[in-house]
């Protein structure tokens, strides 16, 4: 029987917190009470293999939500189907007067968006969507003339000339509560009801000291070192505001407020040029004919090229769904360049394997790696592994901790020679890139 009383959903997504929640906040304002919602979106979870650990993070989380939530005499509504199917069964169920919810940005998350607010509208429901996962959004950053910035060193003084530290202290909406819904507690599907077994793998606490951060410009090159904030899988998921973090890396990094930067700069750069999810930023960039050996690439995602520094990283994400940021950029390039594989193959490999996947920014680093993408490194920038190694991991700490028969007999020999690799590619950009 449909409940007479409107209600207003708030509709969990990439924001898995009740603190500083931007929608979150806007629905518990709006003077009806709220019914929080997650769905568990088969269209998503359907290409995904059983045992993903990142679905095993988000039920998780799903699990601490709804228990936070019940505290306060409210629960969470999770439902397992596709969005359409949510919110069909949610109509039938309730009268809605409101949705809300955080923005996405994402080429199959506006279309989802843009179907959920047409039939919503049809039925006199509003769609309403806020900002939350961004310092900056859509138009916010744009130049002069209204087009978007490419090049990011021009976007970052337009970011930090009108980012205002005072503006980032949030939405109270974990202290307003009190104007959920009131209801029993929902039933949450287990795992295996949605078709997945428990991953192994461990999502790392994030790392907010003011030691790390004060330490993270001088040393987040450095692998070996316990450097890294860990913040990019909580960011992806939303368990810790975008706000929160930018105010402390305003007030004790320079250079990580910089990172958080190039997150906000990729998802603009997807935003405004969906074209990049499957083609290349630069078009000309399409007509390079890749090699796309099989047994080359079988040989990186296995970690054995014969370059310790590559091996390491691809068997660090292996193992552990995850690959410290210089070494992404390593990897890449010679998967790109000394392999003159495709970046699509790479990307989307690290889509299969990284706990912190995000569109935009996997995106964004294999297309800079490929030279294809905006203010990417030029085609005849071509990294030398064993120099990158030699250089931020200089005692071979990293490479051991990875590749333990590294200096023996039983490592692998290069499967490609550096300088052959480098002229060969360098040529081969040049080619079709001007022909």
């Amino acid at each position: 029987m449909k409940m007479k009383s409107p209600i207003n959903i708030f509709w969990f997504r990439r924001d898995l917190r009740t603190e500083d929640n931007a929608g979150l906040f806007q629905a518990l304002q709006a003077g009806i009470p709220v019914l929080p919602v997650f769905v568990f979106d088969t269209n998503i979870l359907k290409q995904l293999p059983g045992d993903d650990s990142r679905v095993t993070f988000i039920h998780r989380q799903i699990e601490k939500l709804k228990s936070e939530l019940e505290t306060h005499g409210s629960s969470l509504k999770v439902i397992h189907g596709t969005p359409l199917e949510a919110f069909e069964q949610l109509a039938n169920e309730y009268t809605i007067n409101t949705v809300f919810t955080n923005r996405d940005y994402e080429p199959y998350a506006r279309k989802r968006d843009r179907e959920i607010a047409q039939f919503l509208q049809v039925r006199g429901t509003q769609f309403r969507d806020f900002k939350d996962q961004l310092i900056f959004d859509r138009h916010e950053i744009v130049k002069e003339d209204g087009f978007p910035y490419t090049v990011f060193t021009p976007y970052y003084r337009k970011w930090l000339a009108k980012f205002d530290s005072s503006k980032t202290q949030g939405f109270a909406s974990q202290h307003i509560l009190h104007n959920l819904v009131k209801t029993s507690p929902f039933h949450l599907p287990t795992l295996e009801q949605i078709g997945f077994t428990q991953s192994s793998m461990q999502v790392s606490n994030y790392i907010l000291s003011e030691e790390i951060m004060h330490k993270y410009g001088d040393l987040r090159d450095f692998p070996a070192q316990n450097a890294t904030t860990r913040l990019s899988v909580h960011l992806r998921f939303g368990t810790i505001s975008i706000r929160k973090v930018t105010q402390q890396a305003f007030l004790h990094s320079d250079k990580l407020l910089n990172e958080l930067a190039w997150r906000n700069f990729y998802m603009d750069i997807l935003w405004h040029f969906p074209h990049v999810e499957k083609n290349s930023f630069k078009p000309a960039y399409d007509r390079i004919q890749w090699h796309n050996n099989e047994a080359d690439f079988a040989k990186w995602c296995r970690g054995e090229t014969g370059y310790p520094m590559v091996d390491a990283g691809m068997r660090e994400l292996n193992s552990s769904g995850y690959m410290h940021n210089r070494v992404r950029m390593v990897v890449a390039s010679f998967l790109c360049k000394h392999l003159l594989i495709d970046w699509r193959w790479g990307e989307a490999y690290f889509a299969e394997k990284l706990l912190d996947f995000d569109l935009a920014a996997n995106n964004g680093g294999w297309q800079w790696a490929a030279g294809s993408g905006c203010d990417a490194a030029p085609y005849f920038r071509v990294f030398n592994p064993t120099m990158q190694a030699q250089k931020f991991d200089p005692e071979n700490k990293y490479i051991r901790q990875w590749v333990p028969e590294f200096q023996t007999e039983k490592y692998c020999a290069p499967i490609v020679e550096h300088t052959f690799a480098r002229n060969r590619a360098i040529d081969a950009y040049k080619q079709f890139l001007n022909s």
